[in-house]
């Protein structure tokens, strides 16, 4: 999953740094003995189906009883004439767990920080910290049958007292999305999310589509292309793009990287990459 909500950079904001380096490396080092831990663990729920590298969401959920970890990093970037601003998330955990068949909870939270600069010139207020919160919940709506494709529906609220100051919305941000995936060929998908999302304290609306075509090179690494955006109620719409590749190194664990850009102004360069992996309960 990722959402990728931009914060707008307050130059008034004061500074209340946290060492985010060092969390997140205390978060990613668990990660690698939780991972190492379930490299020998065998699981009867098949192939790893993961949210992230791309925005588009599964329509499936995580097996009843399982714990998914999906974990990574991103860099993204924009220029304008006389300014910059770069944005570094160090961690983009969500917590995947399948709570009935159908039904799985999702929490998730980024560490991150965002610079600006003006004629080259680096302002001393970098925003850093936590983002809110994200929790929510996904469900599995339909089955794919013929040419009706898999459904789901998923929701989530975004907890602003969870967060550093420096991110701290004075609301509650929220969306929800439809997801949809059609089976091709053996080899190829086509998934496709509908829906909206309310953040950054505007009461404004914007309505979120993605479409990603992905392919399977061999048994274990695959590739995709993406299109997605949002189309905002009274501003101007975003339009973004991205490509990206998938290692399955065992059925529970999988390694990702990504690049991409926007067709739209916004981003200049989007770079991420991150591991993905699944504990029995």
């Amino acid at each position: 999953m990722t959402l990728r909500l931009t914060y707008l950079y307050d130059p008034m904001n004061k500074i209340r740094r946290i060492n985010t380096k060092v969390i997140s490396s205390c978060i990613f080092f668990m990660g690698v003995l939780i991972t190492t831990n379930a490299q020998d663990t065998p699981t009867d729920h098949g192939t790893l189906v993961t949210d992230r590298p791309d925005a588009t969401e599964a329509p499936s959920v995580v097996p009843g009883g399982y714990l998914q970890v999906e974990t990574g990093g991103f860099y993204e970037s924009f220029e304008g004439s006389t300014f910059k601003t770069e944005r570094y998330v160090y961690n983009t955990a969500l917590l995947r767990y399948g709570l009935l068949k159908n039904v799985e909870l999702r929490v998730g939270w980024n560490i991150e920080e965002q610079t600006a600069k003006i004629n080259n010139t680096t302002l001393q207020n970098t925003l850093q910290g936590f983002s809110p919160l994200l929790f929510g919940v996904k469900v599995v709506i339909a089955e794919e049958k013929g040419a009706m494709p898999e459904m789901g529906l998923i929701g989530h609220l975004f907890l602003p007292f969870t967060a550093s100051q420096d991110f701290k919305p004075e609301t509650t941000g929220k969306d929800f999305r439809f997801a949809f995936s059609h089976t091709l060929s053996e080899k190829s998908n086509l998934s496709y999310n509908l829906g909206a999302q309310w953040g950054d304290d505007s009461p404004e609306a914007a309505y979120i589509y993605t479409v990603a075509y992905g392919y399977a090179i061999t048994g274990n690494f695959g590739a995709y292309a993406e299109l997605y955006g949002d189309l905002p109620e009274n501003s101007n719409a975003n339009h973004l793009w991205d490509v990206g590749v998938t290692y399955l190194l065992k059925p529970s664990i999988q390694l990702d990287a990504t690049i991409g850009t926007s067709i739209t102004e916004g981003q200049d360069i989007l770079l991420s990459a991150g591991i993905s992996f699944r504990i029995p309960n």
